[in-house]
């Protein structure tokens, strides 16, 4: 497949290495100061690819989007930080009969983590003795805190329990991304753990979705794609 990278730092590089090794073509790089200030600007650059993936900046999401879809090109959203956003942003790919992937975290350990949790959740609701928390911790350059895998984690949560659910976050060195779901008793603590050991599960993720979103129109957050996967 022919891919459009938008944004070229360390996520981006890591999938053009690993798309290279898979045998697909980078059709265009772009990185985030080089992005036009306009979408019809943009989908120039984009038409003739099969997919795009994005891995820039926040702000950037809405008109990326918009890109895309005035280019008839499928997007990869792995952006975070664009969370107010959001309604913009499906009411862009509706209009424009569009085709978006997207997830706060396309590491496909950490979405059968999410799974995990929300069951872990379902068997404490019913025992009010036991407090929620959640840890995260990233490298120093992240931007945004708390992160988007711990926001998704906390919502999870949310879903099923009705206590507080304190987050807290750490940005340190090179930490390539770890978060902790905790449940608290004063008798004892159980804690779930996914640690990633570097970015290249968020790349093969980030592929996988790529060309899942192939041939397809609408909206979809990556674990609706991993359930598809995950049932055949």
């Amino acid at each position: 497949m022919k891919i459009a990278l938008i944004g070229f730092g360390a996520m981006g590089q890591l999938v053009a290495a690993l798309a290279g090794r898979e045998g697909d073509e980078i059709g265009l790089r772009i990185t985030s100061r080089q992005l036009p200030n306009s979408p019809v600007d943009f989908a120039e650059k984009l038409h003739g690819h099969d997919v795009a993936i994005d891995f820039s900046v926040g702000p950037a999401v809405p008109l990326n989007v918009e890109a895309c879809c005035i280019a008839k090109v499928p997007l990869v959203e792995g952006t975070t930080g664009w969370n107010s956003e959001e309604s913009r942003v499906h009411d862009i790919v509706k209009t424009r009969d569009g085709a978006l992937v997207y997830a706060a975290n396309f590491s496909i350990g950490a979405n059968l983590f999410y799974r995990i949790v929300g069951h872990a959740a379902e068997l404490f609701q019913s025992i009010d003795v036991y407090a929620p928390f959640i840890e995260e911790a990233h490298h120093a350059r992240k931007r945004d805190e708390p992160s988007g895998t711990a926001v998704q984690l906390r919502q999870l949560l949310r879903e099923r329990i009705t206590r507080d659910i304190p987050v807290s976050s750490t940005r340190a060195g090179h930490i390539p991304g770890t978060h902790r779901v905790g449940f608290d008793s004063p008798s004892d603590q159980i804690v779930l753990t996914h640690m990633a050991r570097s970015r290249e599960g968020f790349a093969a993720g980030a592929l996988l979705a790529a060309r899942w979103i192939i041939g397809r129109k609408g909206l979809y957050e990556f674990s609706q794609m991993m359930d598809q996967v995950l049932s055949i």
